[in-house]
């Protein structure tokens, strides 16, 4: 199914006689030059340098477009969740944006008297949630007033969140597991306002976790802190992986070239520089080696 195909036909369709080709974009175009071959239901007109679409027979048209798009977009309920609204309008919940308006912060106290505050004023004891349950969860959405006056720290992989004894004696605030990738709901969250006293990040030190790094820093007003274990050069060169740091090379490119424009720390350009003259990443388990 054609999305391109299905925005065009809808544009043909609402407009009476001749279209200019300017009016659609070069996929769309591609795509009715090859509905034309098929159906012989349209028609291009080229005059001078300007080219024209004309449609020859609507009604094969509108089952055309009947086919691609079962509901017409005039129908649809405004308050549909994005990936519902795909699926009725292309038959598949991915075929526009389909980023969830709410995402879910997975999140465990570290010491007492940890809170989260709402913009309302309603305030969460995240640290009874934890002893309670093992963990607690917000609901957050961009625009929503949820704080701490705590440090955030973020973990990529989920045994960093399970067991907290690799934590410094001194750290206190909220652990929240991100899974590997930091969600686009996550960071535009933390650009809205700020959402902490501090950010400290702990990625697997490879491509990715720097590349996250540089889009955290880009995005979050809070102050950013990249934690580096104790002993991670020593680490690195016992325990650092060539095959992840191949894996993950264009990542860590990608991720220096981002991190010049937001003032790289001098501690973290000593592990990139580490990381590249020694060609090893390390996952940041080895926090417990």
């Amino acid at each position: 199914m054609s999305r391109a195909l299905a925005d065009a036909l809808d544009k043909l369709l609402i407009t009476p006689g001749p279209s200019a080709a300017t009016l659609f974009t070069p996929a769309q175009r591609r795509e009715l030059d090859r509905f034309a071959r098929h159906t012989g239901a349209l028609r291009l007109s080229t005059q001078g340098r300007g080219a024209s679409y004309l449609l020859i027979d609507a009604a094969l048209a509108r089952a055309h477009l009947s086919a691609l798009r079962p509901t017409a977009i005039e129908e649809l309920d405004a308050s549909l969740p994005a990936r519902a609204n795909n699926i009725a309008r292309m038959r598949d919940s991915k075929g526009r944006a389909h980023i969830h308006g709410t995402g879910y912060l997975l999140l465990k106290a570290i010491g007492e008297a940890v809170t989260w505050q709402r913009g309302d004023g309603a305030k969460v004891d995240i640290s009874a949630g934890t002893a309670l349950s093992g963990a607690a969860a917000i609901a957050i959405e961009t625009g929503d007033g949820w704080h701490t006056d705590a440090p955030i720290w973020l973990v990529e992989n989920q045994a960093l969140f399970d067991r907290l004894d690799w934590l410094p004696k001194d750290a206190h605030g909220s652990i929240v597991y991100y899974g590997g990738q930091l969600s686009r709901l996550l960071l535009d969250w933390m650009a809205q306002r700020v959402r902490s006293s501090r950010i400290v990040f702990f990625p697997d030190y490879d491509g990715v976790g720097l590349l996250n790094y540089a889009r955290l820093r880009e995005k979050s007003i809070a102050p950013v802190e990249f934690w580096l274990m104790p002993d991670w050069e020593e680490r690195l060169r016992k325990y650092g992986s060539n095959r992840v740091w191949q894996n993950t090379r264009k990542d860590f490119s990608a991720a220096l070239l981002r991190l010049e424009t937001v003032e790289m720390p001098l501690e973290v350009k000593v592990l990139c520089q580490a990381m590249a003259e020694q060609g090893l990443a390390l996952e940041h388990e080895a926090v417990w080696l």
